[in-house]
């Protein structure tokens, strides 16, 4: 048996109850290192948990046509004894795991799933209501020949109909530089984390080269770092004050979230309480959000049923 494990966002007493059962009666205990990190050392889950646990990086969890053997040393063991793999947040947060579910079926191995909370749903502690958010994107890092922004047609599109988008930053973990690559050198680089900073400054250069109007410096968004922590920060302002706002939000991890315009008075309120500058946030409010983007929905006669029957029974 092949069981995914959530974790949680923050330490090692995020597990749940069904979870930690699991993760002691498994043969093997995997921690997959790569898709997010939680805020605690391996060390401390290993004593928490009263296990060994072994690292699963990006060559362990997912399938390599070059070297199959090595993707598939979860599937070999799961065929034969119960393997847990840890999974920080939601175990179906990253489209890695639904790749290995659907490799454990086509092998006939039997699949477990243990949901803990994940980014996705800890991020309303920013103050945000959930069912206001549209598609959820992600931001890499910028290089000097490489900078994609298929992210922007789904900003775009949420945008058009006033929801908020969240954006996951990206993590660099075990990677290789071009030149190790092709090589064929095991070197890997230090591990980075993407700052709310960073997403901001690259989300504003993206929309000079567009050129569309969907975001600009003075569009509201909200930082977050280490959601569902002891230590968990939020720092709300415009794009351009998110700009600087690394340190006043501290270590990774990060995230953002753009503002939608048809937000709610409420979520104004409370991510008010987060605002660089209330009175810029005040203004900026008034101005541009509460609104509906998108078009209305047709008007519907909440008595039209009503109506109908009786149409009926007046013609009998």
């Amino acid at each position: 048996m092949l069981y995914l494990v959530g974790l949680g966002l923050s330490d090692e007493t995020d597990i749940t109850v069904k979870g930690l059962e699991i993760v002691k009666k498994a043969s093997r205990v995997y921690l997959e290192a790569y898709t997010s990190i939680l805020l605690v050392d391996q060390s401390i889950l290993e004593s928490y948990y009263g296990r060994s646990i072994i690292v699963a990086d990006r060559e362990t969890v997912e399938f390599d046509s070059n070297d199959p053997s090595e993707s598939n040393e979860l599937l070999r063991y799961a065929a034969t004894e119960d393997v847990a793999l840890l999974v920080v947040g939601d175990p179906f947060g990253a489209t890695t795991h639904a790749d290995l579910v659907l490799r454990a079926r086509h092998l006939g191995i039997p699949v477990s799933t243990v949901p803990n909370a994940s980014i996705m749903s800890g991020i309303g502690a920013c103050g945000l209501q959930l069912y206001n958010f549209g598609q959820t994107v992600s931001m890499v890092f910028f290089t000097d020949n490489w900078r994609p922004a298929s992210f922007y047609d789904r900003v775009r599109e949420n945008r058009q109909i006033g929801l908020h988008t969240l954006l996951l930053l990206d993590i660099k973990v075990k990677e290789q530089t071009i030149e190790n690559m092709m090589r064929g050198n095991k070197v890997f680089e230090p591990p980075r984390y993407m700052t709310v900073g960073q997403c901001a400054r690259q989300m504003l250069e993206i929309e000079e080269e567009k050129g569309e109007g969907v975001y600009g410096p003075d569009s509201l968004a909200i930082g977050a770092a280490r959601v569902g922590g002891r230590n968990e920060k939020f720092v709300a302002g415009t794009l351009k004050e998110l700009c600087d706002s690394d340190d006043a939000l501290g270590p990774p991890l990060h995230s953002m979230v753009l503002l939608g315009r048809r937000a709610h008075e409420l979520e104004r309120d409370f991510a008010r309480g987060f605002a660089v500058d209330k009175e810029t946030w005040d203004t900026l409010w008034a101005r541009d959000y509460g609104k509906q983007d998108a078009p209305a929905a047709p008007q519907t006669d909440d008595n039209a049923e009503e109506k109908e029957d009786a149409k009926v029974q007046a013609s009998l």
